[in-house]
């Protein structure tokens, strides 16, 4: 089985989605009629990604926001505390219906020491008190005065569970003023560096034995699973379908997670109702070149595009559009439906892709990390993937994975940057020898060399050479290309 592209080539001077620069983004691309998941994971590892059926490359020292592909060690992954939070949040939806409003102390706290913010205090108590929790979604409604009286029993109530609001009007004179955010973590700092040193103390006389195994930090899994019940008030359930060909699965369920991507354009990005028609859904996110492969050391599910759908209380609410691929799993696209979106379901999806992953790994020993598209420093809203640690940045010169730890310091000086600190290394997959690039030529697959002994006076040699150059020569002996 080989894979088949036709080369689309460089497209300059389009608007960057992340910038706004109306003519700064540069790539090339190629449409892809079939490929195999091992060529497209070694495209990946070349900087490559796929949208449908179109493969394509950012011409890193040349677009506005260079996009650098990164990948997260799934096994070693530990959740960070914003991480935690967000699975928290889920979990007391899931148990209990509950949504937070905000956590922890409120920083409008802070404005009440003195009398003129007070007012300010009493309006933002009127406004967060005008929010109605019905069927666990959030509505408005209009006069916010009878809001305060109709609902100050239910943020009683509360008030101490996960729902945390200010009652009243400002601040109480008799009550001492509440100190500064910012004082009180200080103050909580010192004491725990006053109780560590007094531990330590202790120790030194009482050695204290080392930590069983039970006390071990708690894994991702345990995190996602902690709290519910056996019986929560809402059940979410995470289905995987395969998306390319569809299964009887994916048909069945396509018109409702057709309506939620509709939905979530909209509210999301602002698209108009005409937009996101049923059919660019299916180029976009159901379309894909690969094919579906198994193998006796591979994941029990098989490789290739799959959706794997969010079902709460028996509708889909979320999305995830991946791809397995013989060392990763590679997130796609994520949509969600937005009466949702105060559960943050961006991360929490990320969060269980990454658990996933770590689930096939157990089947298929080298499908160990998940891809998380691209890493755009420039722009400061993308730069959340990076949060999912320990990760990689792909240096666009040696195609050699950088820890991002390392990268940074360099993208803080250059939106563009050689990541790899070995000055003498180079791609190790360049082109060497353009003649033996594979073509397809009226159903017949051949060298580069023998087609042009063929088509003497054929004038694409650039254009061949720039394909093999960015596919790197490995690719360039698999994949077929399309010569008309």
């Amino acid at each position: 089985m080989h894979s088949i592209v036709e080369v689309r080539g460089v497209k300059c001077g389009y608007r960057c989605g992340y910038c706004g620069n109306a003519g700064g983004k540069a790539s090339y691309g190629m449409w892809s009629h079939t490929m195999t998941v091992q060529d497209y994971q070694d495209l990946i590892d070349r900087g490559w990604r796929r949208s449908g059926k179109y493969v394509y490359k950012p011409l890193m020292n040349k677009t506005c926001c260079p996009q650098y592909t990164i990948r997260c060690h799934a096994l070693n992954f530990h959740p960070s505390k914003t991480h935690k939070k967000t699975l928290k949040k889920v979990n007391r939806f899931l148990s209990k219906g509950e949504i937070m409003i905000s956590e922890g102390s409120c920083d409008t706290e802070d404005l009440s020491n003195d009398a003129e913010n007070s007012a300010l205090i009493t309006e933002i108590n009127y406004i967060l008190l005008s929010i109605q929790i019905e069927n666990s979604s959030f509505k408005f409604f209009g006069k916010v005065n009878a809001a305060l009286e109709s609902r100050r029993d239910f943020f009683q109530k509360h008030e101490k569970k996960s729902v945390f609001l200010i009652l009243g009007k400002g601040a109480d004179p008799s009550r001492p003023l509440c100190q500064k955010a910012k004082d009180m973590r200080k103050e909580r700092q010192l004491q725990k560096e006053q109780q560590k040193q007094q531990e330590a103390e202790s120790s030194s006389v009482n050695p204290v034995p080392s930590k069983s195994s039970s006390n071990q930090p708690k894994s991702l899994e345990e995190f996602i699973t902690e709290f519910l019940p056996n019986d929560p008030l809402h059940r979410l359930e995470v289905r995987l379908v395969r998306s390319n060909p569809p299964s009887p699965q994916f048909k069945a369920s396509f018109d409702a997670s057709y309506q939620v991507y509709k939905l979530y354009q909209m509210a999301i990005h602002k698209d108009p109702p005409d937009k996101s028609t049923e059919s660019q859904f299916k180029r976009f996110l159901c379309d894909s070149p690969l094919e579906a492969e198994t193998a006796p050391d591979g994941p029990d599910v098989g490789y290739g595009s799959f959706h794997q759908q969010y079902w709460l209380d028996g509708r889909i609410v979320a999305v995830g559009v991946l791809d397995i691929l013989p060392s990763c799993v590679s997130s796609v696209y994520l949509y969600y439906h937005p009466e949702f979106s105060s559960l943050s379901l961006g991360t929490y999806s990320a969060l269980r892709e990454i658990a996933f992953t770590r689930q096939l790994q157990q089947q298929s020993p080298k499908l160990a990390y998940y891809y998380l598209g691209f890493y755009v420093h420039s722009c400061p809203k993308m730069r959340y993937k990076g949060q999912y640690r320990p990760s990689d940045l792909l240096c666009p010169e040696t195609y050699t994975w950088v820890s991002i730890e390392r990268c940074i310091p360099r993208l803080e000086i250059s939106a563009y940057s050689r990541l790899s600190e070995n000055a003498q290394g180079g791609d190790a997959c360049a082109l060497k020898e353009l003649g033996r690039v594979l073509v397809l030529h009226r159903r017949t697959v051949m060298p580069y060399a023998a087609y042009a002994r063929k088509r003497k006076g054929s004038n694409d040699e650039k254009e061949v050479e720039q394909y093999a150059s960015l596919v790197g020569q490995t690719c360039a002996e698999k994949i077929l290309l399309y010569r008309a």
